[in-house]
């Protein structure tokens, strides 16, 4: 499998650089794109084809589980790691009817997310071997 792409979209810019900045850090892991509101966020996204997405949830110019939606759609679709702030039984709720991947609340469990990229590294890798013509092979 080749470096593992990335997006991060997050009005922050001191959360994106702190992502950037942690991810990068993580062995075959490349950000590809980064966005700060929904419009960009959908973009990035549609332009750059990542295997995942870090997504805030409260961000200008709509909600990132509208985003999120939105993108699980997409064939292939990416991973998603939904970051917030706001890390309420309701979003929670809402996050994983959509088909979020993971849940993180940015003030307690930020220092999870290599842990979360490693376990969609080994996800996609999983799914890479069962696919048509990867993996091992048996025979008769």
């Amino acid at each position: 499998m080749d470096k593992l792409k990335i997006i991060i979209c997050d009005d922050s810019t001191a959360v994106r650089e702190r992502l950037v900045s942690m991810v990068l850090d993580l062995p075959e892991v490349d950000v590809v794109g980064q966005a700060e509101d929904v419009p960009g966020s959908l973009e990035a996204i549609l332009r750059s084809r990542p295997d995942v997405v870090i997504l805030d949830i409260r961000m200008p110019g709509g909600n990132g589980i509208d985003v999120l939606r939105k993108v699980k759609k997409m064939t292939p679709a990416p991973k998603v790691i939904m970051l917030t702030n706001y890390a309420y039984a309701q979003y929670r709720k809402e996050s994983n009817e959509a088909s979020a991947d993971f849940f993180l609340d940015k003030s307690t469990e930020f220092d999870q997310i290599p842990l979360a990229l490693e376990q969609i590294r080994q996800d996609l890798r999983a799914d890479a071997s069962l696919a048509p013509g990867g993996g091992e092979r048996t025979g008769a």
